[in-house]
């Protein structure tokens, strides 16, 4: 094992400089709707005052916005208040050292009025804060006010923005994959999703979800037996009785989860940037395929996954206007994107649900598809323009992991160890673009396959050759069953590094089979370590990273 040296953590506050605040994120209504729709008829006299049932989150923070994200208990229009925070975490006041401007004022907060929140968004809202100044640490208050002004429940939360260019870029983010799978959903007995405050617990500047955020097609009932035959109790709701068909019924799958106490307290202090996989629609979906499965009446899969994108997007706090839009699901709006968090790390986020090809075995002559090549030439174009010293693709499927579909294959992998067909094609084209436009320190993290991995791959040992050498961490599940590791394709060359799992389904009962990784940035991103973990905070593995030059 390498030994782990941890930077410095970086300053977490220089003096809060000039804000100014977006317009709202539209919610996704129809087209003729407002950003800010119009006032709903008012409520019964009397109403009891609004509450945030699904807690408060932040997400997609770059140098200079933030999407501020909650839930309300009924109609009503989302309000934030962002407090600047001094060195020791104090809200900065006018007799503060070190004062900062608030909106032309001395440490005056940044008051922002949101949509309203309606039946048609299941009650959620986001605000899209921009013109903040880098490196700075804010306390945020969200909450909701109804028709007749009354102020409901206050979340309280807090987010930093990333380091600007005037900052060492020093940081440090986690990442995971797989909540709420194989039936095992909240356990009060257990202490929840633990495996959350674990994540919480080392401190983050930001959390990548890289898919499966929920599981739509895995019921969770009041109890299941463990292989061992301990019996694991879950909190139920009807909504994740069966496996989700309804928009109704894919909210609750995400309503469900933000019961969790862990979940929500991270969120509250955490940011998020999330992309989604299979599990959010149906277990290893395409885009065309119709369902042989009893369980469902509804066996068209773009119904399902329209519905499935749409709850995911109204309760992920994503920045992209163009993935709020509303339609199918399939049209031009998109959920893959660029997060940029200052000199050291830009984060492309993937999707490889929208743009995938049917699970052949994955042996074409030519090309099929899993990003597509609008996404494909994006990426490329992305990483030629980033000056940031580490380029992170989150990506919800592994490389080389061999992931089986029955007779088919889930992933890019096709089990054979020669030249790239099929999906691998695509993959191809894209390190090979990697390498000819001289693209440096690309590092993949993925989940997806229930344990924790690092793999390295290098032309010398592939098939194909025309790449540059690069690393590929794995890490998940955080709250589901587990299993692995699986066979390796040598079509590129992967090294396993490393590889952990825990017991064939096993429960997370003991948190030791659950896994979640862990990336520190040195100051000027003069290195980049990665700490694979598991869900009691033990660390099983530590690889170390230094830039190569452009």
């Amino acid at each position: 094992m390498d030994t782990f040296r941890s930077p410095a953590r970086r300053t977490l506050l220089k003096s809060a400089a000039a804000a100014s605040l977006a317009a709202a994120v539209p919610a996704i209504t129809p087209p003729a709707a407002s950003a800010a729709p119009a006032r709903p008829a008012p409520s019964r006299p009397g109403a009891a005052r609004l509450t945030l049932p699904s807690g408060l989150q932040t997400g997609d923070v770059t140098m200079d916005s933030a999407v501020l994200w909650s839930r309300a208990s009924g109609e009503g229009r989302l309000h934030a208040v962002l407090h600047a925070l001094d060195r020791e975490g104090r809200r900065l006041t006018s007799s503060s050292r070190g004062r900062g401007k608030g909106r032309g004022q001395d440490s005056e907060p940044i008051v922002l009025r949101g949509p309203w929140a309606t039946e048609r968004t299941d009650f959620t809202a986001r605000i899209s804060a921009t013109d903040l100044p880098s490196d700075t640490q804010y306390e945020v208050e969200l909450f909701f006010e109804d028709e007749n002004g009354k102020r409901g429940e206050v979340g309280v939360g807090r987010f930093g923005t990333a380091p600007g260019h005037r900052s060492d870029g020093a940081q440090s983010f986690v990442w995971t994959a797989d909540t709420a799978g194989q039936g095992y959903g909240i356990n009060p007995d257990v202490g929840g999703m633990f495996g959350y405050e674990a994540m919480r617990a080392v401190e983050p500047d930001f959390f990548l979800h890289a898919g499966d955020t929920i599981y739509a097609d895995g019921p969770i009932e009041e109890s299941i037996e463990e292989p061992d035959g301990t019996i694991w109790r879950n909190l139920v709701t009807d909504e994740v009785a069966k496996v989700a068909e309804t928009l109704r019924e894919f909210r609750g799958r995400h309503s469900y989860n933000l019961r969790d106490e862990n979940i929500r307290a991270l969120y509250a202090e955490v940011p998020v940037i999330a992309t989604w996989d299979d599990h959010e629609t149906t277990n290893n979906w395409w885009p065309g395929e119709v369902l042989e499965d009893d369980r469902y009446s509804v066996v068209d899969v773009d119904t399902l996954a329209a519905r499935g994108r749409r709850a995911w997007q109204e309760y992920q706090p994503i920045a992209d206007v163009r993935s709020l839009k509303p339609g199918t699901g399939f049209e031009p709006e998109r959920i893959y994107r660029k997060i940029s968090r200052g000199p050291a790390l830009d984060v492309f986020v993937l999707d490889m649900r929208t743009h995938k090809g049917e699970n052949t075995d994955g042996r074409e002559q030519r090309a099929t598809s899993m990003l597509g090549e609008e996404q494909l030439q994006w990426l490329l174009k992305g990483l030629r323009r980033s000056q940031a010293t580490w380029k992170v693709i989150l990506a919800d499927l592994p490389l080389g992991i061999v992931v089986p579909d029955g007779e088919g294959q889930e992933s890019i992998a096709n089990a054979e160890d020669g030249a790239p067909l099929g999906r691998e094609l695509e993959l191809a084209r894209l390190l090979s673009g990697i390498k000819s436009q001289r693209t440096r320190n690309v590092v993949f993290l993925t989940g997806d396959v229930h344990y924790c991995a690092a793999h390295h791959y290098s032309p010398e040992r592939a098939a194909f050759t025309d790449f540059d050498p690069f690393w590929e961490f794995v890490a998940g599940p955080i709250n589901a069953g587990s299993f692995g590791p699986n066979e390796m394709d040598g079509t590129f060359g992967p090294e396993v590094d490393f590889q952990k799992a825990g017991p064939a389904m096993g429960s997370p009962r003991d948190g030791k089979g659950q896994f979640f990784g862990r990336v520190e940035i040195a100051p000027d991103g003069e290195e980049f370590t990665v700490e694979l973990i598991d869900a009691t905070g033990e660390v099983q593995y530590t690889r170390t990273l230094t830039p190569q030059p452009r």
